[in-house]
Formats: structure tokens, C-alpha cells, sequence
């Protein structure tokens, strides 16, 4: 099959194209390297079923012409990490909503499956309010919690849903085959620590034997979802035609709090880095607003692909401490 990939020079659109390839299809990625990077498709420029045209999604005579040849579309496309979306709130939501506007409209034209990314950014502060005492998940039709439209920080969550949104609107107004994948905290080899993602963060300071600096009381607690899982997840779900018109979580339900994670770090790469506590509104400014939880239901998507096995933490470490360690020699 002929596959476009939106973001396929970024980390999980990089893992997607490999396996993609691996699977015998071509593959075409635009991508415009604002994220992602020619290093992470460095192998894959060398095959001839892989083809990479350095563009925004948003231009849309590209975009269209792409789409027209696919058989199928990935979006994943987007900025990434709530430092970049604290720093560049303006480009966050111009960007979001010019992409998901431009691929909407070649993909219902060219009438192509389209699995677009989403993320559980869009849930904001539910299963705090919704559940302070810690004993569930979220599940997909779950209320959407977030803050107040002053604070930054839910300007991606928002753009997002908004993708959503106007995909679900194809898919009832024109019966655009569209699917929605939430993707959870997705980790793994090439995730940069550039734009405040915390495994790279932590795994980077730790082999430095720099303090690492976990925001809050570190009592704040996330899931972390292998990039191979997660790549696994959304090819099944572009294929299973029960999937059209349905939004999964994609995640890893086991959680554990991002103190107990730099410790745990600590200990795996026998580093003699110091924990440091850093308050939030001093990492991204007045105002700033976090989760405590944000832990996936998956028996949606478990009812319709079967059961997924996940990579253990200690696994998924392993192969971020591997993958940094030979950064930096």
C-alpha cells in the first residue's frame, strides 16, 4: 500500500514509518522539521519505497498531492511538548488548526482512511476532580476537565480536540473514514528531552550526574506507553473497519508518580545525580496549571484488537538509557 505519514521525521511518526516500511508498504512523510529531524529518517531516505518532502501540512498543493496518492493517511503532525506549547502559544494553535483544516479537506476530497493523533491533553484535570481519590481511569467519553483560557497551558489540549472535532464532523457530513487515536506520555528511542519530555530529561541528567529537577512534590502520577506499542496500536486500528468514526485511548494503564521515576532512573544508570524540586510556575511561568493524573482505559481499544502486551518501565528504560548513552559517546 501507498502510506502518507504527517510528521514522519518526529519521534513516534519516525517509529511508524520504519514499521510501515518494514511491513513491505511506501511510504511518503511531510514534515516540516520543525520537531522532527533528517536523523531520525536517515535510514529510510536510503530506501526507495521512502519518500520525504520537507513541508507544513499546511500548504495545502502539498498536502493534496500527497494525499491523492496514499492509500492511507497517518496525522500525526503537531508541535510537541508543554514547554514548546508555553513558549509558542500563538504558533501551538495556528498551526494545529491549519493542518488538521487542510488535511481534512484533501482527505474527504480523495475520500482516504485518515487516523489522526490525538492526546490525552484533552482530558486536562478530569480524573482530579472527578476522582481525588486515585481509584479509576479514563475512558473515552469521560467529561473534559480543563483550566482557564488566560493559562496557556490548555491551548494544545484545546487545539486537539478541536481536531477531533472537525474529523468526526467529516466523518458524519461526508462519511470520511476517520479515526482518532489519544495517544498517552508515548517514550522511546529518538524522543528528544528538548521540549520538556521527562524520560529523555531524566535519563540525559542521570548520565551526567546532574540534578534532576522534578517539578512539584513529584506526587504527580503518569503512564508511559513503549513507541513500538503505541506504533503497533495505531496500525491495527487503521485497519480494523469497526474503528471509522471512534476515538481509543492509547496508553499504557499502569502509572507510577515522576518522583518514584527519577529515583528509579537514578538507580538504573547507577548515577550519583541529586533530585532537585522545582516549583511549576517558576519552570513555565504564573498561572501554570498541571495533572495529577492522566491514566488510560484501554478496554475500548483491547475489545476491538485484542489484548495489547506492553513493554514493561524497566524495558522502556533500558532502551532510552541505550539510546542516550550512545548520544553521548
Amino acid at each position: 500500500m501507498k502510506i502518507l505519514i504527517t510528521g514522519g521525521a518526529g519521534f513516534i511518526g519516525s517509529h511508524l514509518s520504519d514499521a510501515l516500511i518494514h511491513q513491505g508498504h511506501e511510504i511518503a512523510v511531510i514534515d516540516n522539521l520543525s520537531t522532527g529531524s533528517l536523523e531520525n529518517i536517515s535510514e529510510l531516505a536510503q530506501n526507495k519505497h521512502f519518500h520525504f518532502t520537507e513541508a507544513d501540512v499546511a500548504e495545502k498543493e502539498v498536502t493534496r498531492k500527497w494525499v491523492s496518492w496514499a492509500d492511507q493517511v497517518y496525522h500525526l503532525a503537531a508541535p510537541v511538548g508543554v514547554k514548546l506549547i508555553m513558549d509558542n502559544p500563538v504558533k501551538t494553535i495556528l498551526s494545529n488548526i491549519r493542518m488538521i483544516d487542510v488535511l481534512m479537506e484533501a482527505v474527504a476530497e480523495f475520500n482516504r482512511p485518515v487516523l489522526i493523533a490525538s492526546t490525552s491533553e484533552i482530558y486536562g484535570k478530569s480524573l482530579d476532580i472527578l476522582d481525588p481519590q486515585g481509584k479509576r481511569k479514563l475512558k473515552e467519553d469521560d467529561y473534559r476537565i480543563e483550566g482557564y483560557s488566560l493559562n496557556h497551558r490548555w491551548a494544545y489540549a484545546n487545539t486537539k480536540s478541536l481536531d477531533e472535532f472537525l474529523g468526526f464532523a467529516y466523518y458524519k457530513q461526508c462519511n470520511t473514514p476517520v479515526t482518532v487515536a489519544r495517544f498517552f506520555n508515548t517514550v522511546g528511542p529518538r524522543q528528544t528531552a528538548a521540549y520538556g519530555m521527562v524520560i529523555p530529561s531524566f535519563v540525559k541528567k542521570a548520565l551526567r550526574n546532574e540534578p534532576i529537577e522534578v517539578f512539584g512534590d513529584g506526587n504527580q502520577f503518569r503512564s508511559f506507553i513503549h513507541v513500538e506499542d503505541t506504533v503497533s496500536a495505531a496500525i491495527k486500528l487503521m485497519h480494523a473497519p469497526e474503528a471509522k468514526g471512534e476515538v481509543f485511548n492509547v496508553g499504557n494503564p499502569n502509572e507510577i508518580s515522576i518522583l518514584d521515576l527519577a529515583k528509579y532512573i537514578i538507580q538504573k544508570t547507577g548515577s550519583s545525580s541529586e533530585i532537585v524540586h522545582v516549583e511549576y510556575e517558576k519552570a513555565y511561568g504564573k498561572g501554570f496549571e498541571e495533572m495529577n493524573r492522566r491514566t488510560p482505559d484501554i478496554s475500548k481499544i483491547e475489545s476491538l484488537i485484542g489484548k495489547i502486551i506492553f513493554k514493561e518501565l524497566d524495558e522502556i528504560l533500558e532502551d532510552v538509557i541505550a539510546h542516550e548513552k550512545q548520544l553521548l559517546a
